[in-house]
């Protein structure tokens, strides 16, 4: 961009969004930054019939975002999207659970908040060119596809595109992320640059807007234990108790209750119909090996790259390594996907994203695994 446009940027109260911002003003652009509030402890409690008095560090995030805004000299807005949030996010997330399945909620929120309901309310209100946020990735446009582009960011280990797999056309040609072509080392050193006052805050973890805490404690607010057994797939007999399966996902070895046992084992299977939970020590894994999935929820952002084979690489989780696969489509919104090589703890409910090298085409949620 060469002319000012006028920015909205989503000022999380990390360092990361505040080098967008500080970069973007450097170009000389206008910068507004919006503050999204999405999720309230009380609240949500509340409507669960629960007091946990558990307060999410997000007021610490608007205090961290306004002081970089005020050294920015730019406003900064806030607004509360805890409706929408629990509404397409949080409550999908507590019904995938409920099916002992394990979901995404930071792409569900990137998917429904943070590129929905923030660039709306920021076109509506505040009449920008473009919203940017902090992301590790890229956006190149085509010409002669016509299509925008959602491409790797250049750091591998930081590269945010996995998360991003579910934005439209529209989102991408609305959304700018100038970090995409910088590595974390790079915006640390930016930030003192500019001597922001987040430049040595420690990245968020956690589940998205709420937070990193304990996560089966967290969700005992919402689903309540249900107790039953932790039965050895390969011999068969019981060899302990869990609090509920829901609360346990494939691959799983720490935390199963299963800490006397001389050998680690591995949670390898939920039967949630009778509520056991099977584990296993084999030292290959070989009950966690997976040839292929279906997947689902599927979101293509450039359908004239697709075809009927189609060769491309996948990621099953965040930072795993790009593997070759065979997408077949058995509809419009559920493919087949066999594996070069065969991938361990692929977990239904997680999201399966394909690239095309560094492009990627979009992604989906994992339905059913094959052995």
């Amino acid at each position: 961009m060469t002319e000012k446009k006028r920015i909205v940027v989503g000022m999380s109260g990390g360092v990361d969004s505040s080098v967008t911002a500080a970069l973007l003003q450097a170009e000389g652009h206008e910068v507004i930054g919006l503050f999204m509030r999405n999720w309230d402890s009380l609240l949500n409690n509340d409507l669960q019939g629960n007091n946990n008095q558990d307060i999410c560090p997000q007021e610490q995030d608007y205090l961290d975002a306004l002081t970089v805004c005020q050294k920015l000299n730019i406003k900064l807005e806030r607004i509360d999207f805890v409706k929408e949030y629990w509404d397409n996010v949080f409550t999908y997330f507590l019904e995938e659970f409920k099916k002992s399945r394990t979901p995404n909620p930071d792409i569900l929120c990137n998917k429904y908040i943070k590129f929905d309901a923030f660039l709306k309310y920021a076109q509506k209100n505040l009449q920008p060119d473009y919203i940017a946020t902090g992301h590790y990735a890229r956006i190149n446009y085509n010409p002669i596809t016509k299509q925008y582009q959602l491409l790797k960011g250049i750091d591998d280990n930081k590269d945010q595109s996995y998360f991003l797999c579910q934005l439209t056309q529209k989102q991408l040609k609305y959304s700018l992320f100038p970090l995409g072509n910088k590595t974390k080392t790079e915006v640390r050193e930016l930030a003192k640059i500019y001597n922001l006052p987040t430049a040595t805050k420690k990245d968020s973890t956690g589940i998205c807007f709420i937070g990193n805490r304990n996560f089966q404690t967290f969700l005992t607010n919402y689903l309540p234990a249900n107790p039953g057994k932790i039965v050895d797939i390969n011999t068969k007999t019981t060899i302990g108790n869990h609090n509920g399966v829901y609360y346990y996902t494939l691959g799983q070895r720490k935390g199963i209750n299963l800490s006397g046992m001389k050998v680690p084992y591995f949670v390898v299977e939920k039967d949630v119909t009778n509520n056991i939970l099977y584990v296993a020590n084999d030292n290959e894994n070989k009950w966690l090996m997976n040839s292929n999935c279906t997947v689902k929820s599927l979101n293509w952002i450039n359908n004239s790259t697709l075809k009927n084979p189609l060769k491309c690489n996948a990621k099953f989780r965040y930072r795993q390594s790009d593997v070759a696969v065979i997408i077949n489509f058995i509809n419009n919104d559920e493919i087949k996907v066999e594996f070069s090589e065969k991938i361990r703890a692929i977990t239904p409910g997680q999201t399966a994203v394909f690239y095309d090298g560094d492009i990627c085409l979009g992604g989906g949620v994992i339905d059913q695994i094959f052995r």
